[in-house]
């Protein structure tokens, strides 16, 4: 049976719903039980957090991730897309220029990186609009969900906090980008770590930096050419080199 509508006023209606009869009438006041009472039947599931952590889904949204190139350059350009798509306001972003770093070094690759990057927990409501805002791929999510504090400035994460780690290989900020290239080969994907000339660069403005790789330490090892021989002459000189 349809909704009876009754004007009241001009240009209002007053709906009337149909009213239950017989066995539905007498059931109308415990319907609302009906949840209740198909739950007290069923076995408990107890998760024993925090001793026993149950892994999350793999595109459970947690907490953001500045990511990297291979050779250490960030990915964020400071556009600030991100913060302009956040719908609480929850991201801060100030970009600077490469150019004014000293020595024609580089945080990411291009003219602008972010200088100050900041996300407020406090606000943050996990919807992933900023990942889907950021050109570079620089900002990610990843599946820490543990983010209470006693606290609220601690709830404010800043851009060292929110920095993806080096991995091996990796050179620390800042340093030039690889010779010849432009920001278009690291955004397609085409520099796969540092090169000589990055490496000399950071060992020369920053010799202690614990990211560098080892010097190499006196002459090359000697390259000996073995030829080919049949198994019955390379047993006869081994044999003979043993007596």
């Amino acid at each position: 049976m349809a909704d009876e509508q009754k004007p009241t006023r001009p240009g209002e209606y007053e709906v009337r719903r149909p009213q239950a009869k017989g066995l539905r009438e007498a059931l109308a006041p415990v319907a609302g039980f009906g949840v209740t009472f198909s739950s007290m039947f069923r076995p408990t599931v107890t998760e024993q957090y925090p001793r026993q952590k149950v892994p999350t889904k793999r595109r459970y949204h947690g907490r953001h991730q500045l990511n990297r190139y291979p050779d250490g350059l960030e990915k964020c350009i400071g556009c600030e897309l991100c913060a302009w798509a956040c719908p609480a306001d929850a991201i801060y972003v100030e970009g600077a220029d490469n150019a004014d770093l000293p020595d024609g070094g580089h945080m990411s690759p291009g003219e602008r990186y972010g200088r100050v990057y900041q996300i407020n927990y406090l606000r943050c409501i996990f919807c992933g609009l900023c990942i889907e805002a950021c050109p570079t791929r620089a900002l990610t999510m990843t599946n820490e969900y543990e983010l209470a504090g006693p606290t609220r400035e601690g709830m404010i994460w800043e851009k060292q906090d929110l920095l993806a780690p080096l991995q091996e290989r990796m050179l620390a900020t800042p340093h030039p980008m690889v010779p010849g290239t432009s920001d278009t080969e690291y955004y397609r994907g085409e520099v796969s770590g540092p090169v000589a000339e990055q490496v000399e660069w950071v060992r020369e403005h920053r010799p202690d930096d614990p990211t560098l790789p080892p010097e190499p330490t006196g002459p090359p090892p000697e390259v000996r050419r073995v030829t080919p021989t049949s198994g019955r002459s390379a047993g006869a000189s081994a044999r003979k080199a043993a007596r």
